[in-house]
């Protein structure tokens, strides 16, 4: 139920046979973030392979960014989008709750998603065929796990909403689940690629998530739903830069 109530959430695949889950249900649903991940990781992949067999590489690296945004249903760009807006100028903690709360979008929103969607891009241009399985499958497991990190270790800013109820849920058992699913997608990339920088990765990923986490707590004192988003997006960014660091043509 956990992990079908996580897949049904954080994305746009159809699960027929869940009927509605409860918010509490859902927000013990934390600890198989990372486990989505790796369904949405397996299904790049195998998008990679059916869009560089026919098209050009800068044309399935668009496809595989336009596809991600398909099956998330644009969920984490959207709190992106929202907390760029949120944290643009000098306003007082409850203006910015109310400007990640309106639904338009502003000027420092929009330039965000459009940076954010071009270093994604251009990050997966740089990056060698022979490492891309591993790092489609690493970026949407770490970008799960490092909101599970983000919602187990720091508070939630707002008296109410969706997030408040996963920071809630989200104890010891369902943290520990998260993170041994982690590192087992760790060990088993390890294993098929052999190459152990990707645990380099994702100790850069955790320096990062910390100080972004901390970062977005210190300008809305907690973190919201919207910026466990954010965390998502800019984790997936990081780990492809990184790769491209790391793994790259050149």
């Amino acid at each position: 139920m956990g992990f079908l109530a996580a897949l049904q959430f954080l994305t746009t695949i159809p699960v027929p046979w869940l009927r509605e889950v409860s918010p509490e249900k859902l927000g013990r649903s934390v600890g198989y973030f990372p486990v989505v991940g790796l369904v949405i990781g397996l299904i790049l992949v195998g998008l990679d392979g059916l869009f560089s067999f026919i098209l050009p590489p800068s044309v399935t690296n668009i496809l595989l960014l336009v596809s991600l945004v398909i099956i998330t249903g644009a969920m984490h760009l959207d709190g992106f989008v929202d907390t760029c807006d949120g944290i643009a100028g000098h306003k007082m903690v409850e203006v910015r709750w109310q400007v990640m709360h309106d639904s338009r979008v502003g000027g420092f929103g929009i330039i965000g998603i459009v940076l954010l969607l071009l270093v994604k891009y251009v990050s997966l241009n740089n990056i060698s065929a022979s490492f891309m399985t591993p790092v489609l499958v690493l970026m949407p497991v770490l970008g799960r796990w490092a909101m599970v990190y983000a919602i187990f270790t720091l508070p939630y800013a707002r008296p109410s909403g969706l997030g408040k109820v996963f920071k809630q849920e989200t104890r010891w058992p369902m943290f520990a689940l998260a993170m041994l699913v982690t590192m087992i997608v760790m060990v088993g990339l390890v294993w098929v690629t052999g190459f152990l920088l990707v645990f380099l990765i994702w100790f850069l990923i955790w320096v990062m998530t910390v100080a972004v986490a901390a970062y977005f707590k210190s300008k809305f004192v907690g973190l919201t739903g919207d910026t466990y988003g954010a965390i998502n997006e800019v984790t997936e960014t990081g780990v492809l830069v990184l790769a491209s660091w790391l793994f790259g043509v050149g």
